[in-house]
């Protein structure tokens, strides 16, 4: 060994070793300064190598690396050549796999994008329903009637929900009438080829009282249809209710209510419901929402803020599901934009306009989610404009979607309502003081 080199390993503390073939070297420890042997199958290396030691204490022999000057190591450069090769042929191995799956994951992606397309030429073929258990929030009026209805065209057992005792038995009439109708027209066609045929299961409906507003009605209502009807393959979410004042205007009671009925209910009836769907890996969970959960107005905070969280609610179970591989559970999320049921009585958008956008009539709506729901769709808007309008304020800054708010109207398009929700309470209140 030169002297030069002698100065140079004398400097780095004693930590480098000269290690020549056939000899042993000793390697100090940095902890308790035991000496350890490298192994017995260590490869001799006809060169003088140099061995930096790990500045852990109490480390073991892991290797002699040699490096190309011992000039290197006593600047400082003393990570191991053959070490940094390793770590980058593995680097470079594991960024391989990551290309070739965000390949594979683009590649998915693009044929989402064909799926999606095909749909819209070729017509999926709808699920049969008949003979599951559906049960329907709000089913007393507006489109949770109209749901009722379209299932007990498909002859599924139907559960209807509603806090209003005499319109749920109304619902219920009218799918009975159903019922009938379906029977009638099926002992008129007669057997088919002179062979009797058996007739087919006669579905039917059950009423309950139960205000999803409170959890404890929402747990016990379950509970009565489990032992009464039986496990529950199709929940839809419908039930919902508007304040109609402004924000400064509204009682905290009437805030608190529209939250819990259109967000919180959803929490409960899934809850209630889903372990049994999880179990059997079979279920299908309606979401019905409304374009104000997509993008927002003014005058309605509290509704747009229930309608919002029963969205987020609904995409995060649809992930957790899909992160639970139930691919029997389905989700279907509706959101329509305002609906001619009264329950926006007066909402008008700029007259020149409204033309091109008038209220959904509610049939249309309900005929297109189930549509969505028999084809097991993850999501429908209605029109289809809703998804442009989302889109584009996804990417436009703010100030431009006050200009096109502003442009259709729809900035106050909730005013008239409010106004006309405040008449009608202060018309209510004359009479009662009367």
């Amino acid at each position: 060994m030169s002297a030069a080199a002698a100065a140079e390993a004398e400097e780095v503390g004693g930590s480098i070793h000269t290690i020549r073939p056939k000899r042993v070297a000793t390697v100090r420890c940095s902890g308790n300064g035991t000496p350890v042997k490298p192994p017995r199958n260590f490869p001799p290396d006809p060169s003088p190598c140099l061995l930096p030691l790990p500045a852990s204490a109490g480390s073991e022999f892991v290797g002699v690396t040699p490096l190309t000057s011992r000039a290197q190591v006593a600047r400082g450069k003393r990570f191991p050549a053959a070490l940094f090769s390793l770590v980058v042929r593995n680097l470079g191995g594991k960024m391989m796999i990551i290309i070739a799956e965000f390949f594979v994951v683009i590649l998915k992606v693009l044929w989402a994008f064909v799926s999606a397309g095909a749909k819209w030429v070729v017509r999926p073929k709808e699920k049969s329903v008949a003979g599951q258990v559906c049960v329907i929030t709000g089913a007393g009026s507006g489109l949770g009637r109209l749901f009722a209805k379209e299932f007990a065209r498909r002859r599924a057992i139907l559960v209807l929900w509603d806090i209003n005792s005499q319109s749920n038995e109304e619902t219920a009439e009218m799918v009975r009438q159903i019922y009938r109708e379906l029977d009638t027209d099926l002992s008129k066609d007669g057997p088919v080829g002179g062979v009797e045929e058996v007739p087919p299961f006669q579905p039917q409906v059950y009423t309950y009282v139960c205000d999803v507003g409170k959890r404890e009605s929402v747990y016990s209502t379950a509970e009565k249809v489990r032992r009464e009807v039986g496990e529950v393959d199709i929940l839809i979410n419908n039930a919902g209710v508007v304040s109609g004042h402004h924000l400064l205007e509204c009682p905290d009671e009437l805030i608190e209510r529209t939250m819990v009925v259109n967000c919180h209910a959803h929490f409960w009836t899934t809850k209630a419901f889903l372990p049994k769907m999880l179990e059997l890996n079979h279920g299908h969970i309606v979401t019905v929402a409304s374009s104000l959960g997509l993008f927002s107005t003014a005058g309605v905070e509290d509704y747009c803020a229930s309608k919002f969280g029963a969205i987020g609610f609904h995409e995060s179970l649809s992930h957790e599901l899909k992160a639970s591989e139930k691919d029997g559970i389905n989700m279907t999320l509706v959101c329509p934009y305002l609906v001619d049921t009264g329950m926006f009585k007066g909402c008008r958008i700029r007259k020149e306009i409204e033309p091109f956008l008038p209220p959904l009539k509610p049939e249309f709506c309900v005929k297109q989610a189930m549509r969505a729901i028999l084809t097991d769709q993850p999501m429908i808007c209605t029109p289809r404009i809703v998804y442009m309008v989302n889109f584009m304020k996804s990417i436009l800054p703010f100030e431009a979607i006050v200009c096109m708010y502003r442009f259709l109207g729809a900035d106050k398009c909730m005013y008239p309502f409010l106004a006309q929700r405040k008449e009608a309470m202060n018309n209510n209140e004359a009479k009662n003081g009367i």
